[in-house]
C-alpha cells in the first residue's frame, strides 16, 4: 500500500485537476450559450436565402448558374470538412472524421479523385496524417465564425467546381441537436439539389409548381452569380455556427464528466488514505504494547 505522504500527494493533485475542469465546464456553458443564440440569428437570413435560391431554381430564366447543373459523370470530389480549434470536447471531431475517412475511401474505392478544404484544426492535422491533398485551410477562428477568415479557402472550392475541377462538392460537420447529442452529417454541397434547396417544406414545394420568375436588373446573369455564391457561403456559414455550437456543448458535457470522475477518484483515494493511517496506527499501537509486554 502506497504511504500516506504519497497518497495526500495524489488527491492534491487530482484536486487541482478538479479545479481546473469545474472552470473549464463554466467557460464552456457560457460560450455554449453565446454559439447556440449566434446559430440561431443565421437562421433566418439562411431561411430567407433559400426561398430566393429555391425559386430562382425553378425559373424560366435563359441563364442557368453552374451551382445547379448536375454532372453526368463524377470523376473528382472536393470535400470541406468543419472541425474545431481545439480538443477536449469528447468525441465531437473523432466522430465526424471517422464519417469523412469511410466516404473517402469508398469513392477513392471508386477511383475517385478527392481534394479537401479544412475549416480547424483538428481537420487539418488529421488530413495531413493520412495524406489527404489539402487545397485550402482555415484555423485560429475564435468563439465566432467570420465570414472575412472563411470566404478565401471557401473561394477556392467554388471556383473548382466552377471550372470544372470537381463534379461534386460535400461539407462534413457536426449539426446541433440539443446540448446532450450532436449529430456529424455528410451534406452534398454543389450541385445544388432540391432537397437541399426546397427542404422538407411541402408547401413550398406547391408554391414552386408554378412557372414565374424575377426581373432582374441590369440582367440575369450577374444577379444570379451573386446570389447563388451568397447562398453557399450561407450555408457554410451556418454548418460552422452549428459545429462551434456543437463543439462547446460537447465540451461542456466533458469537462463535467472529468469533474465527476474527479471527484470519485478523490473519494477513493481517501478512503485508502484513511486505511493506510488506520494501519499505521494500529502497527503503533501493536508495537507499544508488545514493547510494554516485553518489560
Amino acid at each position: 500500500m502506497a504511504g500516506s505522504r504519497e497518497i495526500r500527494n495524489k488527491i492534491k493533485s487530482v484536486k487541482n485537476t478538479q479545479k481546473i475542469t469545474r472552470a473549464m465546464e463554466m467557460v464552456a456553458a457560457s460560450k455554449m450559450r453565446k454559439a447556440q443564440d449566434r446559430m440561431k440569428k443565421a437562421r433566418p437570413y439562411g431561411e430567407k436565402i433559400r426561398n430566393v435560391a429555391a425559386h430562382m431554381s425553378r425559373a424560366s430564366a435563359e441563364y442557368h448558374h453552374p451551382f445547379l447543373i448536375e454532372r453526368d459523370t463524377v470523376k473528382r470530389i472536393g470535400i470541406i470538412v468543419v472541425t474545431s480549434d481545439k480538443g477536449l470536447c469528447g468525441g465531437l471531431n473523432t466522430n465526424v472524421l471517422r464519417r469523412a475517412l469511410n466516404e473517402i475511401k469508398s469513392w477513392e474505392a471508386e477511383g475517385e479523385q478527392i481534394e479537401a478544404c479544412c475549416i480547424g484544426n483538428k481537420g487539418l492535422g488529421f488530413m495531413t496524417r493520412i495524406n489527404a491533398n489539402v487545397i485550402s485551410q482555415v484555423i485560429s477562428l475564435g468563439d465566432a465564425p467570420d465570414m472575412e477568415k472563411l470566404i478565401g479557402a471557401v473561394k477556392i472550392v467554388l471556383d473548382g467546381y466552377t471550372e470544372d475541377r470537381f463534379d461534386r462538392v460535400y461539407i462534413f460537420y457536426n449539426r446541433f441537436i440539443n446540448t446532450m447529442k450532436q449529430e456529424p452529417v455528410m451534406e452534398q454541397l454543389l450541385p445544388l439539389t432540391d432537397e437541399r434547396i426546397l427542404g422538407d417544406d411541402e408547401s413550398k414545394k406547391d408554391q414552386l409548381a408554378a412557372a414565374w420568375d424575377y426581373i432582374y436588373e441590369p440582367e440575369a446573369k450577374p444577379v444570379i452569380d451573386d446570389i447563388m455564391v451568397r447562398y453557399v457561403e450561407a450555408i457554410i456559414y451556418q454548418a460552422v455556427a452549428e459545429n462551434m455550437a456543437s463543439e462547446q456543448s460537447a465540451r461542456m458535457v466533458a469537462m463535467k464528466a472529468a469533474s465527476d470522475n474527479a471527484g470519485d477518484v478523490i473519494d477513493e483515494l481517501t478512503l485508502v488514505y484513511n486505511k493506510s493511517r488506520q494501519a499505521a496506527i494500529t502497527k503503533e499501537l501493536s508495537e507499544i504494547v508488545g514493547g510494554a509486554a516485553a518489560v
